[in-house]
């Protein structure tokens, strides 16, 4: 820089002002209006071409492949681990799998009995597989009990229309720990739970035989005639159903699992075959749960003085099952 006296004096970059040329009246420095804002009107043309090309995109159809077979309605539900090798930290991907020519429209539903709710829909094409959701382990419980309803379509052509599919799925959260539970398969390359949605609607129909239909449909014929009312007996279940509460049992691997994920497992399985067992009367069940340091028959005690104090309990036999084991009667 150099000063009214003719020296030059180093100055920093950072500290030097540029000065534009001041109008005279405004005090204010001067805008040179005439030179065209090609910058600017370039990025306005590129901007327009881009919202061009998604409209040209949104506006041509999909082109749909069809397979020979396609017209055999086929469709999984499937769910594979994102740590096969820790099933106990891992999560699980759910996805739909389309292996058909047709479009179709799906709905999940979840929760309990007076609390159901739809947890996915949407509408998927021909020949494509959808991630519907990734659960973690406490999310598992809210999908113990699903269904699943579907309605297949083709779009703009004539077809063969398919039976609806609705059908429940009993989805047990031990079963994700297990890791035999995932198998090889032909639509993943790593191993995945596979739940044919179409063979599980045809098989619960085959339940159904033609004699049962025959008799349905003659007592729909037959005029109702009054009965007189008796007292239901209650047939008191003689079998005792023996429930082994070792984790081993319950878990092929426990790495990665502290106590406290293994005590909550176990009693989880507790809970699942008392409520399985709750309308039998008189069924005695006994739960193997090993002498150790007592914890779980502890908390085992716990719940059946507190949530389960209707039914009776009281040590296994010792001949056969030691100090290890309590007996609950359903009743």
């Amino acid at each position: 820089m150099e000063d009214e006296d003719g020296f030059e004096i180093p100055v920093l970059e950072k500290e030097c002002v540029v000065i534009p040329e001041v109008n005279e009246t405004t005090n204010f420095p001067k805008k040179n209006l005439s030179a065209p804002r090609e910058g600017y009107a370039n990025q306005q043309k590129e901007e327009v071409q881009k919202v061009k090309i998604e409209v040209e995109r949104a506006e041509t159809p999909m082109e749909i492949f069809e397979t020979e077979d396609g017209d055999d309605l086929r469709c999984f539900l499937a769910f594979i681990p994102t740590d096969i090798k820790k099933l106990s930290d891992s999560k699980f991907k759910c996805l739909l799998i389309n292996d058909s020519n047709y479009f179709l429209f799906y709905n999940l539903i979840a929760g309990n009995k007076e609390e159901r709710r739809s947890i996915a829909n949407n509408l998927i094409e021909p020949n494509m597989q959808e991630e519907i959701a990734e659960l973690s382990s406490n999310r598992l419980n809210d999908w113990e009990d699903l269904q699943v309803q579907i309605i297949s379509f083709k779009k703009d052509k004539i077809y063969t229309p398919q039976a609806a599919i609705d059908i429940s799925l009993h989805l047990p959260p031990l079963k994700f720990y297990k890791l035999h539970s995932f198998t090889e398969n032909d639509y993943f390359d790593e191993p995945a739970m596979l739940f044919d949605l179409t063979q599980q609607d045809r098989s619960a129909l085959s339940n159904i035989s033609a004699e049962e239909i025959r008799k349905a449909m003659l007592q729909k014929e037959r005029p109702a005639t009054p009965k007189k009312r008796k007292r239901p007996k209650v047939k008191l279940q003689s079998d005792i159903i023996e429930v082994d509460l070792h984790i081993h049992e319950l878990v092929d691997i426990t790495t990665g699992l502290s106590n406290a994920d293994m005590l909550q497992l176990q009693l989880d399985k507790f809970h699942a075959v008392i409520d399985e067992n709750k309308n039998r009367k008189g069924q005695k069940i006994v739960f193997i749960h090993g002498k150790g340091e007592g914890v779980l028959r502890n908390e085992i005690l716990k719940l059946l003085k507190s949530r389960y104090k209707s039914y009776y309990y009281q040590d296994a036999s010792f001949k056969e099952y030691g100090f290890g084991a309590t007996m609950v009667v359903i009743r």
